[in-house]
């Protein structure tokens, strides 16, 4: 049953007052309506809550019970309008980020933008880059942080990081102790790979440096993010080619060893232009702006 705030207000009035004439004066509103809003709640509640005689009014069982509600009920009320209100006053922005960018000092963007934004509020979404491309072409994610994929039309694009891979091996690996290597040098190894269904662009650009390095190579495992591919090498289940931020990431086991390649790992801030275009411009200046040494 829907109950009518109003009638939950005057009811209070009356419940604090226990005086109709006082109750409707607090309320600038004419006795008789008042009375009738009482009645018309006791009917809808089936239920007397007032016991009311020539001298004084007086709340009944129910009457008090009904009290103690109401005043949780227009609490919550008057709550949740200031929420929605404050809400509506500060923009409120819905960052999609790929796993990797926790090593790419995301927390540190994520301050800046707190500082200079106070009025904003933000919000972390982690998920791959094709979902956060789609979620952002939808109107579900307003920035996105992604590897640089083929984009939709409508979505925008800026590079803000490009940095090399390197070779990710298990610490027992006979070749870890090595200062650098030749992508040659594991053609024996199993390799784990980023999900081709996830990334057809990560998956492409690592079998083709292996082909370049003159082999095919094993890739039995693949997985959706690269702190999973880092994960399987930290529990010597093969080894991988990652960007250099992984070797951030803190797992134990693993050695982080350059090779030579020219091929290079692009992280790119994506949104749409088609709402709050330049509320998002000038978040797109400020990340640029803080990965710029990283170009």
């Amino acid at each position: 049953m829907d109950i009518d705030l109003r009638l939950l207000r005057y009811f209070v009035a009356v419940a604090e007052e226990l005086n109709f004439s006082k109750a409707a004066v607090r309320l600038n509103i004419s006795q008789p309506p008042l009375s009738f809003a009482i009645k018309q709640l006791e009917q809808e509640l089936d239920l007397v809550l007032f016991e009311r005689n020539s001298r004084q009014v007086a709340l009944t069982n129910a009457g008090i019970r009904l009290y103690k509600e109401a005043l949780f009920i227009l609490g919550h009320a008057s709550s949740l309008k200031h929420t929605l209100h404050h809400a509506d006053a500060r923009p409120h922005i819905r960052i999609g980020f790929v796993g990797s960018m926790m090593y790419r000092n995301l927390a540190g963007l994520l301050a800046e933008l707190k500082q200079l934004f106070p009025d904003m509020t933000f919000s972390l979404t982690e998920a791959n880059s094709s979902e956060i491309i789609h979620d952002t072409d939808r109107g579900n994610i307003d920035i996105g942080l992604t590897h640089a994929n083929q984009l939709p039309a409508g979505i925008k694009s800026r590079t803000l990081m490009i940095e090399p891979f390197l070779l990710c091996l298990h610490q027992s690996n006979p070749l870890a102790t090595q200062k650098s290597l030749d992508l040659a040098d594991l053609q024996h190894e199993n390799f784990i790979f980023f999900s081709r269904s996830v990334s057809p662009a990560y998956y492409e650009m690592l079998l083709s440096m292996c082909v370049s390095a003159g082999f095919f190579p094993r890739a039995n495992d693949e997985a959706r993010h690269w702190l999973s591919i880092t994960s399987l090498v930290s529990q010597n289940l093969g080894v991988s080619i990652v960007p250099a931020c992984m070797q951030h990431c803190g797992l134990p086991n693993l050695r982080f060893i350059p090779f030579k390649h020219t091929q290079r790992s692009v992280t790119d801030v994506v949104w749409s232009a088609r709402k709050d275009a330049d509320i998002k411009q000038k978040i797109v200046d400020v990340a640029a702006r803080f990965y710029a040494p990283f170009l």
